[in-house]
């Protein structure tokens, strides 16, 4: 794989890399041996467009738009781009990778300070900060609420990546016995964290006195925390958004404090910021909100512009291995070669990531001859498997190394035999298991043309498209269990798009695919798992 990035030939001239800060920041000190640093806070747009040509990288916050005007006005020379924080709204993405241009950024500079509002607002909304303060401000001396300590009480963690483990952390110094769902970080974290794993969204609720959230927001986050789950939580619970707006559904959260169901909450985040006069959570009672301060502490501010330099500079010198959020472009005839198996390698591992997640160990097989070197194949699948699970976007170029944060390994084999097909990728995830015995899945593709196939799932034969809504069930080979589903499906209106067959041996074990159109509801799915005929059932969304 060809990164844009190299360190510079001996032979090169020793002329300083010049990099340009636009946005206001603290960057920490401006003189690194070797670089020429200009920082122009709230540099007007015609100024950056002007100078920008001149040089090797460029430093933004959120005030700048890094779009194809801009890196049009850049010309060759920029190779670098700097956000200080997390988002990259600001940067489009495609456009920088097309051009071969690496984008960083600095997740992990406001961790601590993301952790410690959440807990204040735990805190506020546990004895009632915000509402005595309304209060007595306005006159009524109103002694009556009675909040509820922390001591002894269970705090429910969804999320224990990078902040959440801080959360945790923080949190059993305040006596708080921890609890946390994540299915994506291995046992291993859970033990040296001392929480106590939660097996299922819902089992984490039932027990939960504090709710706190700590995901990404991706489609299968969106809306995670709704009516339903808000009513599984104990009376009197409190709950806390300082993650992503949309998490917690908003609506359902005001319903929750209006209905006295909840205690209090507390928001930092929402859907569209700044929320609109008149917003449902703006007259809730009992809920402290704060402006998107997460990351608004002098220590975060600090860090974030001192990180970003360090990575910028590091990656001009052709240390990538730091807060890359975008996959330069392969060479074209790498990508040429390898592109229907990068695609296949990512779907599987996506594929690998909902049947099995929190696996501590990924083993990819090649088989057959390739048409090229498949080591970013590897990657590709790790990017898979990761999507999703994770405070970073993972590339070709970070994948490996999130991989070594979540303690994730990776095991690499190669057959030039492939039985049935010219070649072949198969992709074995491992996790541990109750009792401490294995738990394993397996799914296996190949490329007709440059279009992906899945060709294998655990020891089964099939043939699908891994595409949309891939409904995946076990069941006992005989007559009967295709036809049960088939009528399920279509009393809900579910079109069957594809199907695939395969068993071990007649009369034994059987599985079988299908492709819908829809996706299916919790309830569905349970009910698809209840008919006698059905071992197991699982859906995935490639």
């Amino acid at each position: 794989m060809t990164l844009p990035l190299t360190a510079r030939p001996a032979s090169a001239p020793a002329t300083p890399l010049r990099v340009l800060i636009c946005d206001e920041m603290n960057p920490g000190s401006l003189d690194h041996e070797g670089f020429e640093i200009t920082y122009e806070g709230n540099l007007p747009r015609e100024e950056t467009l002007r100078r920008l040509p001149e040089y090797d990288a460029l430093i933004t916050r959120s005030r700048t738009r890094v779009d194809r005007e801009l890196l049009e006005a850049a010309g060759p020379r920029l190779r670098v781009i700097g956000r200080g924080g997390v988002g990259v709204d600001n940067i489009d993405l495609d456009a920088c990778s097309r051009r071969g241009i690496l984008v960083l950024n600095a997740p992990e500079s406001n961790n601590v300070s993301a952790a410690e509002l959440a807990l204040a607002h735990l805190l506020a909304a546990a004895r009632g900060l915000t509402r005595s303060d309304r209060l007595t401000r306005a006159g009524e001396w109103d002694r009556r609420f009675l909040g509820t300590e922390l001591k002894d009480k269970v705090l429910g963690i969804v999320g224990l990546g990078r902040i959440g483990s801080i959360v945790a952390d923080r949190a059993q110094g305040l006596r708080l016995r921890v609890v946390a769902y994540d299915p994506y970080v291995p046992e291993s974290k859970f033990e040296r964290l001392g929480v106590e794993r939660a097996a299922t969204l819902e089992d984490l609720l039932d027990r939960a006195d504090f709710l706190t959230v700590h995901t990404p927001l991706t489609e299968e986050t969106r809306g995670l925390i709704g009516a339903r789950e808000l009513a599984r939580l104990r009376p009197g619970a409190v709950v806390v958004n300082a993650a992503r707006g949309g998490i917690v559904d908003e609506e359902a959260l005001a319903a929750a404090l209006r209905s006295g169901h909840l205690l209090g909450a507390g928001v930092d985040v929402f859907v569209e910021e700044p929320p609109a006069p008149g917003h449902v959570l703006l007259s809730a009672p009992n809920l402290s909100l704060t402006a998107h301060l997460g990351a608004n502490t002098v220590e975060a501010q600090e860090r974030v512009g001192a990180e970003i330099v360090g990575r910028v500079l590091a990656a001009l010198h052709g240390d990538v291995s730091r807060g890359a959020v975008n996959a330069p472009a392969l060479d074209p005839r790498t990508l040429e070669a390898l592109g229907g198996y990068l695609e296949l390698g990512e779907k599987l591992g996506r594929i690998l990531t909902q049947l099995l997640p929190g696996a501590h160990d990924l083993e990819v097989t090649f088989r057959g001859d390739f048409p090229a070197d498949p080591a970013p194949v590897v990657t590709a699948a790790l990017v898979g498997y990761l999507s999703g699970s994770t405070d970073e976007t993972p590339n070709l170029i970070n994948a490996r190394a999130l991989a070594r944060e979540r303690g994730l390994s990776l095991t690499v084999r190669e057959d030039a035999q492939s039985p049935d097909y010219q070649t072949e990728v198969i992709v074995r995830a491992t996790a541990h298991g109750e009792g401490g015995r294995p738990r394993t899945r397996t799914v296996g593709g190949t490329v007709f043309g440059r279009s992906p196939r899945l060709t294998r799932l655990r020891d089964f034969r099939v043939e699908l498209a891994p595409e949309g809504h891939i409904l995946i069930a076990s069941n006992q080979d005989r007559p009967g269990a295709v036809a049960a589903l088939s009528a399920l499906l279509g009393g809900w209106g579910v079109n069957i798009a594809g199907m695939a067959l395969g068993r071990a041996e007649r009369g034994g074990q059987a599985l079988f695919t299908l492709t819908l159109d829809d996706g299916l509801t919790a309830e569905q799915l349970a009910a698809i798992r209840a008919l006698d005929m059905i071992d197991s059932a699982y859906l995935v969304q490639v």
